[in-house]
């Protein structure tokens, strides 16, 4: 009996049999070399060429940068005396012109004596940057954030306190406007007072802050001597916080069922779009000027951040006009359904969604207006790239050409990879799609 029951009763393992690993095809860098560059036969070889290419040109590229290269001397000739003693033949790296000519690729011609203003600008930058970029910072530090930018003026330019302190006021007037709008419209204020309230703030800037030349004062700073790095962080920066903002409006506007606000904003963003960035820039020196009161002048790099943030702004505004195109209509029945008025709406329902769609096409916008601050050389101002001509006006590095934009390139990368893969960071968090 023990028999026959031991050849009809199946076996039944006692726990679970752990899983097999999969193959050595499918794992580890096999499988990453299969999916990446041997996917396919042309992908194949292509990536065959591309190592050859690699194979020849980086033994030299390294040779030149690294094995050969003059990191110490005085001149031009000093290298090439330097790199005759050490039996090198061929071409080689002079990197002696950014190690002498470094504070002035950081800073253009700013006051040795004060470089200190600009280093705390930076540190501060990073730490008003912080709450922005990461939710595990308190909130409450957004208050830093919102100051920032008027310090910073104050520490770069230098002079007087009051009238950066009455410029910090403008918001609060504008803030203020709105609020005795929404009063008088029975809590509707809607678009009117937002236009009311940027139009005092705007009135409070243009005209306050000049009455007063009072208080604690930093030693003033031309812009003129203002260049570098530092110069492109300024515009950049600048450029990219406001651009933001504006580009949203923007978007709205131009979906705006108000015949006159949409009408405003199509006639804006096609034109800035259709204009290149240079002509801009040359009305910003030349032009922009004409169109303020008379007496009031404005710096040039005022002018240049004003027109970088329209211009990045109307192609701001088209990426954003692609995510809220994206979303499907039942986002908007959901939040009429709610009974949210219009503001409320976009700021808790739409907008969120819109803008984390347009995450790519906003960070390449960004990515793009920080290397087009390089076109500012046209019109004057030493930026990383106009620094170079008056270093190689020195006779003693006169002919140095490749080791000046190797290394302006190098810092334009590093900036533009880290907005990247911020980028990509900022994807993988607000993912919800449980890949």
């Amino acid at each position: 009996m023990s028999d026959v029951h031991a050849q009809t009763v199946a076996y039944v393992a006692p726990s679970q049999i752990p899983p097999s690993p999969p193959p050595a095809r499918e794992r580890g860098a096999v499988k990453w070399l299969r999916a990446n560059l041997f996917s396919s036969i042309s992908n194949g070889i292509l990536t065959v060429i591309a190592i050859l290419i690699i194979a020849y040109a980086l033994p030299a590229l390294v040779q030149w940068a690294f094995v050969d290269a003059v990191w110490s001397a005085g001149s031009l000739s000093e290298c090439r005396e330097i790199a005759a003693a050490r039996g090198v033949e061929g071409a080689f790296a002079c990197w002696a012109v950014i190690n002498e000519r470094f504070n002035q690729f950081l800073f253009g011609f700013y006051p040795e004596e004060l470089y200190w203003r600009p280093i705390l600008t930076f540190l501060l930058m990073f730490a008003a940057a912080a709450p922005i970029l990461f939710n595990a910072i308190p909130r409450k530090a957004l208050i830093g954030s919102a100051l920032f930018p008027f310090v910073a003026y104050w520490l770069l330019w230098g002079g007087p306190a009051a009238p950066v302190i009455l410029a910090i006021i403008g918001p609060v007037v504008g803030y203020v406007a709105f609020r005795f709008v929404e009063k008088a419209m029975h809590g509707d204020a809607g678009a009117t007072g937002m236009v009311v309230g940027a139009l005092a703030m705007v009135l409070w800037w243009s005209f306050v802050p000049g009455l007063v030349d009072a208080g604690p004062a930093l030693e003033p700073v031309e812009s003129a001597r203002m260049g570098g790095f530092m110069l492109a962080l300024i515009i950049g920066i600048t450029g990219i916080a406001a651009s933001l903002p504006f580009g949203i409006l923007l978007a709205l506007g131009r979906k705006s069922d108000l015949i006159f606000i949409k009408t405003l904003s199509v006639i804006f963003i096609e034109f800035i779009r259709g204009v290149p960035l240079i002509t801009l820039l040359f009305v910003a020196s030349s032009v922009l000027n004409y169109f303020f009161p008379p007496g009031t002048a404005l710096d040039l790099i005022l002018r240049v951040v004003i027109m970088a943030t329209l211009f990045a702004s109307a192609y701001m505004a088209e990426v954003i006009r692609g995510g809220l195109a994206a979303l499907p209509s039942g986002q908007y029945e959901a939040a009429d359904s709610l009974g949210l008025d219009y503001w409320k709406s976009m700021r808790l329902i739409i907008l969120p969604q819109a803008l984390k769609i347009s995450i790519p096409g906003i960070v390449n916008t960004f990515i793009g207006l920080f290397k087009d601050t390089t076109l500012v050389s046209v019109i004057g101002l030493l930026d990383p790239v106009g620094i170079i001509n008056p270093i190689r006006a020195d006779s003693n590095w006169n002919g140095i050409v490749w080791e000046f934009y190797v290394f302006v390139g190098l810092f334009f990368w590093v900036f533009c990879f880290g907005m990247s893969r911020y980028s990509m960071y900022l994807e993988r968090k607000l993912a919800t799609d449980h890949r």
